[in-house]
């Protein structure tokens, strides 16, 4: 493994996180898991909910591929703050405004617009009603799994309960050996929401999650039994705030044609001795 590691630090309302190009290290997977509980360490490393990698793709039809490790060094499926993040800095880095790359098996579109990104996601999403520790759910698995709890304003505040119902729920048997991200959410209007989540594999609250905020819309859509076929919802987090869109398809009852808007910044940049 390379002795000195040149990274970018990076944040998207709030989630930060650290992004190294493996084009220039040809970094293992194995090496990448080991690195990003080092790197993400808030004492002893750099400091980030995660890690950002990202891979050249032998496919010319894509621009690259995005391989994302939670702070412990689990897989978080797809993360969509992370992902307009590293559109950012590849565009920095010579890539086009608009780009296609993909994350696992699915492929994703982006545009890059100054200081914001928007990402299209090629999933469709089921919302599912379930119960666990007596707390009415709605399970709404946007690009990774995801459940939503909904709860009035100022339990937002109450962080310390957030993290422990948080925890409770993300541990619970039903969602395992996965696990799952809790989002707590407030309607404030219409189309706005507030937004606390708990992050598996950070283990603690975050200060924005990007799928997160398409699970609350898509689960705020399905509480209020609207039939709305295209809204785009604001999303208050503690970092910022995101805008969630999709299509309704009141036959099916599902969720497509997602898409995550919001700001990308990078904070600095550095080199680390590994």
């Amino acid at each position: 493994m390379t002795k000195t590691l040149k990274f970018s630090k990076m944040e998207g309302a709030g989630n930060d996180f650290v992004v190294i190009d493996n084009r220039e290290y040809r970094l293992s997977m194995n090496e990448i898991i080991d690195l990003a509980p080092c790197l993400c360490n808030r004492r002893f490393g750099i400091g980030a909910d995660g890690l950002l990698v990202l891979q050249e793709n032998e496919d010319p039809d894509l621009d690259f591929t995005m391989i994302y490790r939670n702070a412990d060094g689990s897989d978080a499926g797809m993360c969509g703050n992370g992902a307009r993040c590293l559109c950012m800095y590849a565009h920095h880095h010579g890539f086009p405004s608009n780009l296609t790359f993909n994350v696992h098996d699915n492929i994703y579109t982006a545009e890059v617009r100054k200081s914001e990104v928007c990402i299209r996601f090629p999933v469709t999403v089921k919302t599912q009603e379930l119960e666990i520790n007596d707390r009415p759910l709605i399970k709404a698995d946007a690009a990774t799994e995801h459940l939503v709890c909904m709860v009035p304003e100022s339990d937002l505040e109450k962080e310390d309960e957030l993290v422990r119902t948080g925890r409770s729920i993300r541990n619970h048997e039903l969602v395992l050996p996965e696990g799952s991200n809790v989002n707590f959410v407030s309607v404030t209007g219409r189309h706005s929401l507030k937004l606390q989540t708990y992050e598996r594999g950070v283990e603690d609250l975050t200060l924005a999650c990007g799928t997160g905020s398409l699970a609350a819309s898509i689960a705020a859509h399905h509480d209020s039994q609207s039939d709305e076929t295209d809204p785009v919802y604001e999303v208050q987090v503690k970092g910022g705030k995101l805008n969630a869109g999709f299509h309704f398809d009141a036959d099916t009852r599902t969720y497509a044609k997602l898409t995550l808007t919001g700001p990308a910044h990078f904070v600095f940049k550095g080199s680390i001795q590994l």
